[in-house]
C-alpha cells in the first residue's frame, strides 16, 4: 500500500544522514547543499519494506530560513520520523516542526534520537526527558523512541521494523476521487521536456491522460508516469510521482501549482476554515484582519485572516474564520494549511479548510459559526444539508455539493439525507430542501389561484409565465422536473405547457353564455365574410377584452377558428370549405386566391386569411401564388 514517510527536526540533527543510512540514497542534490553540509531544499528517496511496499521518503530542511521549503514537502505525510540529535537535544526548530506536522494532521510518528554514538546513557536519558516534555498531548506522546547511529548502525534495523509495522496500520487512501498532485519540483529534462514531481493527494493518473494545471487552467497530456524511478502505467494517491508532460503551447509550471484531473477548473482566493494557534509569545495572538503567509500544499500565498465570533485567537486557541488570499490557489475541503507571520519569522498556527469556495460573510451574520461547526464537525449528511440550506440556489446540483465537500463523483447519498428531495434529470441529480420544496409548491399554487381568479375562462397558465413568478432563477429544465413531481403529488394539473389547479374548470356564467351565443349568431349571419373583431365588439355591446377572451374560449371549444388577428370564422364554415375544396379540386389541381374568392363568394379581405388558415391546418400547400391540396 502507498506510504509517504517524512522527516522533521532541527538543522544539523542528522535527518539526511539517517535517510541515507536507511535507503542508500543521498537526498542532498544541490551543489550548495553538498558544499555547506546542510539541506536547503526538499530531498526525495524511497525505502523498500519487507512486504514489497516501496515507501516514498521526503527529507525536509531543518534551518529556520528554509521553513517554506519544509512546508512544501510536509503535506501528504503518513508517517513522520521526528529527529532529535543526542548531542543538541530539543532545539527551536524541533518544536516548530512538531507544531507544523501536528497542524498538517500527521497522526503517526517514530521519534528518532540520532548521533547516539556521541552520547552517554545519562545524556540519552536527558534527551528522552526533553522529548517527553514537548511530546505531551501531541502525536509524539505515545510514539516509540529509538536511539540510532548512522556510524555504528545502532537502531537502524529496529527502525526499519517499526516503519514496516506502521505501514501495515496506515488506512488505505481514497483512490476514487479526482486526481490531484501539488507540484514540489518542475524542471525541463533534455529530450523529454517538462517533468514535475510531487506527492499525489487524491485519485489516479495514467499515461496518455489529459490533466490540468492550476492556477492557470492550461491542459497538458501525460507522456509517462514514474513512481520511485520506475515507469508505471498508473500512479495513485499516496505515492511519490514524476510526470513527463506535454502541451500544445509553453506552460510555466512551478512549485505551488497543482496538476489535477482535467474536469477540475476552480481555484480560490477565499475559504472558510477552522483555525488553531500554536504556543505564542506572551501577549501575542492571531488577530482579526491580521496579514499572514498561508501555506497550502506546496503553495505559499500572502493573505489575511477574518475571525468570526472573536477578535483574536490566543496561544493554543481555536476558532472559525475566513482566509482571504492575494493570489488564487487550488484547495478542497479538508485540506490542511499553515499560517506564518507576514515576515516569515515564525509559525502562528494553521487549520482545516471547511468551505473552499466561500462567499464573503458578515461577521454579525446570524448562525454563521454554528453553520461552520456543522460543516466542520458534522457527519457527511449534516454537511450536505448545511451546504444546501445555505445555498443561494433553490435547487443545488449534487455534483456541486460533491465538489465542495471533496466527495468522489456519484458518492453523495442524498437519499440518506433527511429533509431533502432528489430530482434526477438524465445524468444529473438535483437536490432541494424540504423547506424550498414546500415553498415552491405553495407559491405555485398561489400563483395559479391568482391567475384563475383573474382569467376564469383560461384553461391554465403558461409554464414559463409561472416559472418567471415562482422561481425565475431555476432553469426551465429543472422547473419542468419540479412541475412533474408536483403533478404526480396531485398539487397541480398540466395540459401541454399549461398549468392549472386540479379543481379549476372553465365554466361560463349566464352572461358569458349569452355573449358566446351572440358572437356565434353574428358570425353565422355572413359566414364567408364575417364581421371583424372591431365590428363584433360594436355589435355585441361587450367590452373588447371580454370579446377577445370569449373568442379564445370558443376557439378552444372549436366553435370558431381564428384566421388572423382580427378575423374569426365559424368552425362549421371552415369544415364546409375543406369539404368543398376536396370535392371540387382535382388531384394535383391548384386554385388561385381569386378563384378561391369566387368559389366561396367572399372578398380578398377574407379569402387570404382563410387560405392561410388552411395552410396552417395542413389542408393546402402554397406553391407561388396558388394552392393545392396537401
Amino acid at each position: 500500500m502507498p506510504l509517504i514517510i517524512g522527516t522533521a527536526g532541527h538543522i544539523d540533527h542528522g535527518k539526511t544522514a539517517l535517510v541515507r543510512a536507511l535507503t542508500g540514497h543521498d537526498t542532498d542534490r544541490l551543489p550548495e547543499e553538498k558544499a555547506r553540509g546542510i539541506s536547503i531544499d526538499l530531498g526525495f528517496a524511497w525505502l523498500d519494506l519487507p512486504d514489497g511496499t516501496r515507501a516514498g521518503i521526503v527529507d525536509v530542511p531543518g534551518h529556520e530560513r528554509f521553513i517554506r521549503n519544509m512546508l512544501a514537502g510536509a503535506h501528504g505525510i503518513d508517517l513522520v520520523l521526528f529527529v532529535v540529535a543526542a548531542d543538541d537535544g530539543v532545539m527551536p526548530q524541533t518544536e516548530e516542526h512538531l507544531d507544523i506536522v501536528q497542524l498538517l494532521g500527521v497522526s503517526r510518528a517514530i521519534t528518532v534520537i540520532t548521533k547516539a554514538d556521541l552520547a552517554s546513557a545519562e545524556r540519552l536519558d536527558e534527551v528522552r526527558s526533553e522529548i517527553a516534555v514537548i511530546a505531551a498531548g501531541t502525536l509524539l506522546e505515545h510514539a516509540p523512541v529509538i536511539p540510532t547511529s548512522v556510524v555504528s548502525g545502532q537502531g537502524l534495523d529496529e527502525l526499519r521494523r517499526l516503519v514496516a509495522e506502521v505501514a501495515a496500520s496506515v488506512p488505505a487512501r481514497r483512490q476514487n476521487g479526482r486526481f490531484r498532485l501539488p507540484v514540489d519540483r518542475a524542471f525541463a529534462l533534455q529530450g523529454h521536456g517538462l517533468v514535475i514531481t510531487g506527492t499525489a493527494s487524491a485519485g489516479e493518473v495514467s499515461a496518455g491522460q489529459r490533466v490540468r494545471c492550476l492556477p492557470g487552467g492550461q491542459l497538458l497530456r501525460v507522456r509517462s508516469v514514474e513512481v520511485h524511478n520506475q515507469t508505471m502505467d498508473t500512479a495513485c494517491a499516496g505515492q511519490r510521482v514524476a510526470l513527463n508532460l506535454s502541451a500544445q503551447e509553453a506552460v510555466a509550471v512551478e512549485r505551488g501549482h497543482v496538476i489535477c484531473d482535467e474536469s477540475i477548473e476552480q481555484t480560490t482566493t477565499r475559504f472558510d476554515a477552522h483555525v488553531r494557534t500554536v504556543t505564542l509569545p506572551r501577549d501575542s495572538a492571531l488577530k482579526h484582519q491580521q496579514r499572514v503567509r498561508v501555506h497550502i500544499g506546496t503553495a505559499e500565498r500572502l493573505g489575511r485572516v477574518v475571525l468570526f465570533g472573536q477578535d483574536a485567537i490566543r496561544s493554543r486557541g481555536a476558532g472559525y474564520g475566513q482566509v482571504v488570499l492575494t493570489e488564487p490557489v487550488f484547495a478542497v475541503r479538508g485540506d490542511r494549511f499553515i499560517i506564518r507571520d507576514e515576515t516569515a519569522q515564525r509559525t502562528i498556527g494553521g487549520g482545516t479548510i471547511i468551505h473552499a469556495h466561500a462567499p464573503m460573510h458578515r461577521r454579525t451574520e446570524p448562525g454563521l459559526t454554528a453553520w461552520l461547526e456543522r460543516l466542520h464537525m458534522g457527519h457527511e449528511t449534516d454537511a450536505i444539508t448545511a451546504i444546501v440550506e445555505r445555498s443561494d440556489d433553490i435547487a443545488v446540483p449534487v455534483r456541486a455539493i460533491e465538489d465542495l465537500l471533496d466527495l468522489a463523483p456519484g458518492s453523495a447519498d442524498i437519499g440518506a439525507v433527511p429533509g431533502m428531495h432528489l430530482l434526477t434529470l438524465d445524468d444529473e441529480r438535483i437536490c432541494v430542501t424540504d423547506a424550498n420544496w414546500e415553498s415552491m409548491r405553495r407559491q405555485l399554487i398561489d400563483v395559479l389561484g391568482t391567475f384563475h381568479r383573474a382569467q376564469p375562462l383560461s384553461p391554465g397558465m403558461e409554464m414559463e409565465d409561472a416559472r418567471a413568478q415562482v422561481a425565475a432563477r431555476l432553469t426551465p429544465r429543472i422547473f419542468r422536473a419540479l412541475v412533474e413531481r408536483f403533478e404526480a403529488e396531485g398539487a397541480i394539473a398540466r395540459q401541454g405547457s399549461l398549468l392549472r389547479l386540479p379543481t379549476h374548470t372553465v365554466r361560463l356564467s349566464t352572461g358569458n353564455e349569452a355573449l358566446s351565443r351572440k358572437l356565434a349568431e353574428l358570425l353565422a349571419e355572413t359566414p364567408s365574410s364575417p364581421p371583424d373583431l372591431a365590428q363584433l365588439v360594436a355589435a355585441s355591446g361587450a367590452g373588447r377584452d371580454s370579446v377577445v377572451e370569449m373568442l379564445r374560449v370558443m376557439e378552444r371549444d372549436r366553435t370558431v377558428a381564428r384566421a388572423s388577428q382580427d378575423i374569426y370564422f365559424l368552425r362549421v364554415w371552415v369544415d364546409t370549405v375543406k369539404a368543398t375544396l376536396k370535392e371540387r379540386l382535382p388531384s394535383r389541381g391548384t386554385v388561385t386566391p381569386a378563384a378561391f374568392r369566387d368559389l366561396f363568394q367572399t372578398s380578398r379581405k377574407y379569402a387570404i386569411p382563410l387560405l392561410e388558415l388552411l395552410d396552417r391546418e395542413g389542408v393546402t400547400i402554397r406553391i407561388g401564388e396558388t394552392r393545392r391540396l396537401r
